[in-house]
């Protein structure tokens, strides 16, 4: 399957679309890819399809997503079962269904619910309140993706993935602390312009000060990171650049049309910002910039 399609996990900001860009900066093939902030973990899958490295550390701070993580490696043919099971109840009154498997899930945290409320709510964006629960809206123009469409990614997912990755559900410090130079460490946390506010789009915001401080230590380190954080759309910025005195390089990457703007009849495009550490920094300028002889 096409990583492009490849995607188990319906996730509004993954970076799938545009992975191969991402790459395009990083020439190297690391024993081991680390995403600390792994969401739908669309790099580790792009890497893992391309060959570019063998081993995979994926992890997130929220239990229920690295819950279902763990059901979609090791346990995929169960995956699937179960969430044909919640999807196939919804066909008589899809709307009503979606908020009772909502409230459920803000109750008990079962994976697949999560799973089912991902690929069924508006937009595929997930929204969370002040209490950390669920609390997106349903999208009224479909059903969610197919339960064989579903079972297709799992299954794809796994047989890719398993027996070469490392689950863990904590805190990214103690994950970065685990990096070597050897490892290339792939980060996309929460960005400034969307992890406030009423209905942030992360069940968890980010210190910028404290992630400021991990970045400086993973440069004293010698480890290899590229970094996916805040941008722009249309003439909006989001958030503060970085620090110069972390000697990162700043790219910006064109993400396509934002499907938000799209639905407001608007035709906005959205830029990401791209830094990379400064041990990878130079290797990119030589190979994109080359010096004239």
């Amino acid at each position: 399957m096409d990583t492009i399609k490849l995607q188990p996990i319906p996730y509004q900001g993954s970076k799938r679309n545009i992975a191969q860009q991402i790459m395009e900066y990083y020439t190297g093939h690391p024993v081991r890819l680390i995403e600390p902030f792994a969401g739908s973990a669309a790099m580790t899958l792009y890497i893992a399809h391309h060959g570019i490295a063998d081993k995979f550390i994926i992890n997130d701070s929220s239990e229920p997503l690295m819950a279902l993580w763990e059901k979609i490696i090791n346990t995929p043919e169960d995956c699937a079962a179960q969430y044909e099971k919640i999807w196939q109840k919804q066909v008589k009154q899809p709307e009503e269904y979606y908020l009772k498997i909502r409230s459920d899930f803000n109750r008990d945290h079962d994976p697949i619910k999560f799973l089912f409320l991902m690929a069924r709510c508006a937009k595929n964006a997930i929204r969370f309140n002040s209490r950390g629960e669920f609390n997106q809206s349903a999208d009224k123009r479909r059903l969610g993706r197919h339960p064989k469409e579903m079972q297709k990614h799992i299954l794809s997912t796994s047989s890719l993935l398993r027996g070469r990755t490392q689950l863990m559900n904590g805190d990214y410090e103690a994950v970065l602390a685990a990096a070597n130079p050897d490892d290339l460490v792939y980060m996309d946390p929460p960005y400034q312009g969307t992890s406030t506010g009423r209905n942030p789009r992360y069940h968890q915001g980010l210190d910028l000060q404290r992630f400021i401080e991990n970045l400086e230590k993973l440069n004293e380190r010698h480890i290899s990171y590229l970094l996916s954080f805040d941008g722009q759309l249309g003439e909006k910025k989001y958030g503060e650049p970085l620090p110069a005195f972390l000697k990162l390089r700043h790219v910006p990457i064109h993400a396509g049309r934002s499907s938000q703007a799209t639905l407001n009849g608007k035709k906005e495009m959205t830029i990401e910002s791209l830094y990379i550490s400064p041990n990878v920094a130079p290797a990119v300028s030589r190979r994109l910039f080359p010096v004239a002889v």
